[in-house]
């Protein structure tokens, strides 16, 4: 919703003060539609040459997801840390083993089936359940555990970040693909300098729209992407950091109740349920 909303905001505020000054709207509308063709058209080829197969589908799979409010709100990181206050609950009373069929088989686990929030996020449930099998086995330490965890949630990161440096890329070549699209119109002006002034006029008018549409879309509209983009990765990345420490909390010795309130801290402000908000869930999850 914000984007559309940020998208009509620049477009309003570019043509609106271009037909305030008394801008020629006709020649924009005359020219645009073929400058477009040539800049998205040469953009998209060479977005398709920079990028591998896996990241143009990558980045196809990600545009949709921009359009959309972001999934992790204060109720989602609650109903995840409910989800591991009630894994680590049972360990403490049943003992490590105890949860091991609910490691191997996640979905069809009561604890996971209890939070379809966050236990029908296959990327999620299958982080935490390989960790949850390490410590079921006993052989690791916190120090590995804590340093490989850091290694797979820095990898997760550089792989989801692949679509938006593309994104980014092409909006970056934009500008530029404006610019040919600019200098093959002045070239089509120049084959014509025995027409009237008022004409070679409007047709440098119409070559100058391939420079201004470049940038524009480049700014305006692609560039903006990549960056909401790459918040929404920090995002994902946040959820995967809030795991990491309630599980190294507990592993540490401490309560499920204490081993939650680290994984709390780790979240950022605008979305960091309370230390009382979050009580409250967990015991009415109970």
């Amino acid at each position: 919703m914000y984007v559309i909303i940020g998208y009509a905001l620049v477009l309003f505020c570019v043509f609106g003060g271009y037909i305030f000054v008394g801008g020629n709207v006709a020649i924009l509308a005359k020219a645009a539609p073929i400058e477009m063709f040539i800049i998205f058209g040469a953009a998209s080829g060479a977005f398709v040459v920079a990028n591998p197969s896996k990241t143009v589908k990558a980045t196809f799979k990600a545009l949709p997801t921009l359009f959309k409010n972001s999934k992790y709100t204060k109720a989602r990181y609650m109903a995840l840390m409910a989800l591991l206050y009630d894994i680590l609950s049972k360990v403490r009373k049943e003992g490590m083993m105890a949860i091991e069929a609910d490691v191997e088989d996640p979905h069809k686990s009561a604890l996971f089936k209890k939070h379809p929030t966050v236990g029908n996020d296959h990327h999620l449930v299958e982080f935490i359940c390989d960790y949850l099998r390490m410590m079921v086995s006993g052989n690791m330490n916190p120090l590995e555990i804590e340093n490989l965890m850091d290694q797979e949630i820095d990898t997760h990161h550089h792989e989801a970040m692949v679509p938006a440096l593309a994104i980014q890329n092409m909006g970056d070549g934009l500008p530029a693909f404006g610019i040919v699209a600019a200098v093959l119109g002045v070239i089509k002006t120049m084959a014509s300098v025995g027409k009237p002034p008022s004409e070679l006029g409007a047709m440098i008018a119409s070559a100058l729209v391939g420079t201004f549409l470049g940038i524009l879309l480049a700014y305006g509209f692609v560039s903006p992407l990549a960056k909401l983009l790459e918040a929404k990765i920090d995002e994902s990345g946040k959820e995967l950091q809030c795991v990491k420490a309630t599980l190294l909390a507990s592993l540490q010795g401490y309560a499920p109740a204490v081993a939650v309130e680290f994984g709390r801290k780790v979240l950022y402000s605008t979305e960091r349920p309370s230390f009382v908000e979050l009580e409250k869930h967990v015991k009415q999850k109970r």
